[in-house]
């Protein structure tokens, strides 16, 4: 469980990290943007490493205080509730 659990939490952070992206190309070129809302919700929807990673590849959304501080607090939880998740299963009961 745990192998398929952590590629599907890399897999989702790859997707987030390519909206992230594809969200800075827009704002270049002038088009229509992703909303605000859902550039956070895909974050706290255990995409946080993902968009943070995007963030500072892209350097995209560094200035917007709600990104700056919310993006690292949905990292930071996101890999909380994970860890939790696969302690109480029998996965990680050797810790």
């Amino acid at each position: 469980m745990f192998e398929k659990a952590f590629l599907t939490y890399l897999l989702w952070n790859l997707v987030v990290f390519v909206v992230y992206g594809i969200d800075k190309l827009k704002a270049k070129a002038g088009a229509f943007r992703i909303p605000e809302r859902v550039l956070i919700t895909l974050a706290a929807a255990f995409g946080a490493v993902g968009a943070w990673a995007g963030m500072k590849t892209f350097r995209h959304k560094t200035q917007t205080p709600k990104f700056t501080i919310l993006i690292p607090v949905f990292a930071l939880l996101n890999l909380v509730i994970i860890f939790l998740i696969l302690y109480l299963t029998e996965d990680m009961r050797i810790l």
